[in-house]
């Protein structure tokens, strides 16, 4: 199981942790119109998903807005930001911030994702800062779980398994 730090305190991570050649399981979360989603729905495509504990955050923030930059450049790759931040408030700010490449999801209301990814801090019923890449035939190729949830991933690491899908 990974081991994260939120501001240097350890905290517990609920579900099973991921590498890199395991299947990615399935999940369910709320699109910003609170439409149902499922890794089912970009069947076919590689994935990219990133893992935030809250859009409005700077770190989180800084995430999305690059790997909205990134998806710009990208064929046939679905990007994916999940949160437990509400629907409505990842729909706010993605329009306040031009966010139009990356699509915000919301596993607030089962932690469906968090459960199955590994990523669901229980003390705070957040998600712990990660990121996936997905190839089209649902095997995880690359899996970064953040030591310290308050620092940024490896972004050129993350793009070069993207490259590597391209």
């Amino acid at each position: 199981m990974a081991k994260i730090t939120f501001k240097g305190k350890e905290v517990t991570l609920l579900g099973s942790e991921l590498k890199a050649g395991d299947k990615a399981p399935d999940f369910t979360v709320l699109a910003n119109d609170l439409s149902e989603v499922t890794l089912a729905d970009s069947k076919g495509r590689a994935r990219l998903i990133s893992v935030v504990p809250s859009i409005d955050t700077g770190v989180c923030d800084a995430q999305t807005r690059r790997f909205n930059e990134e998806a710009s450049q990208l064929n046939n790759m679905s990007v994916l930001t999940i949160s437990t931040d509400l629907p409505f408030a990842q729909r706010r700010w993605c329009g306040a911030n031009g966010i139009e490449n990356v699509q915000t999801l919301s596993d607030h209301r089962d932690m469906s994702f968090g459960e199955a990814y590994g990523v669901y801090i229980k003390e705070m019923r957040l998600l712990a800062r990660a990121v996936f890449v997905i190839d089209s035939n649902d095997q995880v190729t690359y899996a970064e779980y953040v030591s310290e949830a308050t620092n940024h991933p490896d972004y050129e690491a993350v793009m070069e398994a993207v490259r590597a899908l391209q």
